[in-house]
């Protein structure tokens, strides 16, 4: 099961930690052990760290409307996510 960190800006740091949104879409495409970041230099700039137990499904489930709508609850800025695979 590879490893996978992304980061991403957001609007509102606080809202974006204390929301429950990616527990609830990243379960469901089989994406486990999620650990939150926030850069000390630029409080908007965030990070995850997980699991993910089939990165064709994560990748597929980033292009829906669920998706984008979780980013958008969250407050995620899209064009700033990246995804780096463990290797």
């Amino acid at each position: 099961m590879p490893t996978i960190m992304v980061h991403h800006e957001v609007k509102d740091t606080q809202h974006w930690l204390a929301s429950p949104k990616r527990e609830e879409v990243f379960a469901g495409v089989g994406v486990t052990n999620i650990r939150t970041f926030v850069d000390p230099q630029k409080s908007n700039r965030v990070g995850l760290v997980m699991d993910v137990a089939d990165m064709d499904r994560l990748t597929a489930f980033m292009q829906t409307e669920p998706a984008a709508d979780a980013m958008k609850y969250d407050g995620v800025i899209p064009e700033t996510l990246v995804f780096l695979v463990q290797s």
